[in-house]
């Protein structure tokens, strides 16, 4: 008996960790959480590629796309479901963050207010992770 394969489907979205002077770069969405910046991925766009573009698009800021930090699934609800790949972005802007229409809001965090936000903990996670990164010299 032949068992017919059904594949998940489900988007991408790539996310970057962007800090300057110590602080995190986020997001407010409409489902009233705080996320980082990044958005789906295209057909034939490279992951670093797509998270330069949503930065740009999202907060005006150019990035320089580091290292993988984290892929994980998001189970935002019933039957949504997205694969978030997140990465270390470095910026070197002066400018302030411009709010796009994607957005309810955009906030720059230090590490230890962005356990307190509500946002889901995988992001936390990658947040947590560019910091030591960059502790240890990236």
């Amino acid at each position: 008996m032949e068992v017919a394969y059904s594949p998940q489907l489900f988007p991408v979205s790539v996310k970057g960790v962007v800090v300057r002077d110590g602080k995190v770069l986020l997001l407010h969405n409409e489902r009233d959480e705080w996320e980082l910046p990044g958005g789906k991925l295209d057909l034939g766009e490279g992951p670093s590629d797509c998270v330069a573009r949503e930065i740009m698009e999202e907060v005006g800021w150019a990035v320089t796309v580091g290292p993988l930090l984290d892929v994980w699934q998001y189970h935002i609800g019933s039957g949504v479901d997205v694969l978030i790949v997140t990465y270390g972005c470095h910026n070197s802007s002066s400018s302030a963050p411009v709010l796009s229409h994607e957005h309810k809001d955009v906030g720059l965090f230090s590490e230890a207010d962005v356990g307190a936000l509500r946002m889901p903990d995988g992001y936390k996670a990658s947040i947590s992770a560019w910091y030591r990164h960059l502790a240890d010299g990236g």
